[in-house]
């Protein structure tokens, strides 16, 4: 098999998910962060990389082990974006989506997308590794930090099970899973401290927006695994946003000892949808402050 080209880009045009449309015909962050890890599998595939010929032919396991976006437009249902992919370093692509919206050409997801492959037990291989072998590993553990940030020993906690829904390859909790929990836990926590997004919705037409998230996978969570995911908010934003992070720990048969498997930053804040100030930034009164950081100064 002869060397991909890592030099080379890859173009593709994607739609968002119907199912990514929630508040109006707005796209949300999870969906962004899809579309880019799907224009990522693109680049591999234009090589016969796919995740499929990965692991029936070499028993490697493709998975996105850290993704990072900064959103800076809105990103429609019925658009189609021009995603363009180029190689940044062994197994890390920067990735920008383009559309074109009234004849302007907007950037609406600037980001970089981290893989690696990992070493499938029991996957039907016969063949040695392609090319990529630098990106081959034995599992997410050892393309971590070596030593992430502690979590914040006060936090909100939701807890949940790895199903196989979550999972790859019969076993490993995906990179999109976390994904999907940053999302969930956003939610629970705005709703536990009394700011749901129904109720500002309907109190002050408040839109949530995130400019900014990043998902890091530290080690691998496994099928049926009991996961507890914290949040917390770590910074107030010049009174238009919060910076919150997500700590993800997983414990399991054998391994009762929980284990850091996933870290997320995430910049939230909310659009004004109606009224004189419609399309606007929200101004986090004194009072949304207090709830999101508990009381804290």
């Amino acid at each position: 098999m002869s060397s991909p080209e890592p030099e080379r880009g890859t173009v593709r045009r994607l739609r968002p998910r119907y199912a990514g449309a929630n508040i109006r015909t707005w796209i949300g962050f999870k969906t962004f962060m899809y579309l880019a890890e799907e224009a990522t599998l693109a680049w591999f595939r234009e090589r016969d990389l796919g995740p499929q010929t990965l692991y029936h032919r070499y028993g490697l396991g493709l998975e996105v082990v850290d993704s990072s976006v900064q959103l800076p437009a809105v990103l429609e249902v019925d658009d189609e974006v021009e995603a363009r992919v180029e190689p940044r370093g062994p197994g890390r692509f920067g990735v920008r989506l383009h559309l074109r919206r009234d004849g302007q050409p907007v950037t609406v997801l600037r980001g970089t997308v981290t893989v690696a492959l990992v070493t499938e037990r029991g996957a039907p291989a016969g063949d040695p590794p392609p090319a990529l072998a630098p990106l081959v590993v034995p599992g997410v553990a050892a393309v971590a930090p070596a030593d992430p940030p502690p979590p914040a020993a006060e936090a909100y906690r939701f807890g949940w099970r790895a199903r196989y829904f979550h999972c790859h390859y019969s076993d490993r909790v995906q990179h999109g899973s976390h994904v999907a929990a940053l999302e969930e836990v956003v939610d629970r926590f705005l709703a536990d401290r009394g700011l749901s997004v129904p109720r500002l919705l309907a109190e002050r037409s408040w839109i949530p927006v995130v400019s900014r998230a990043r998902v890091r996978l530290l080690a691998d969570a496994h099928m049926d695994d009991e996961i507890e995911t914290t949040f917390t908010v770590t910074e107030i934003v010049k009174d238009r946003a919060f910076d919150g992070r997500m700590d993800a720990f997983a414990t399991g048969p054998g391994r009762d000892r929980p284990r850091h498997v996933a870290t997320a930053r995430i910049l939230h804040g909310y659009a004004v949808s109606a009224g004189s100030a419609a399309g606007t930034l929200a101004e986090l009164d004194a009072e949304t402050v207090k709830a999101l950081t508990g009381g804290a100064s």
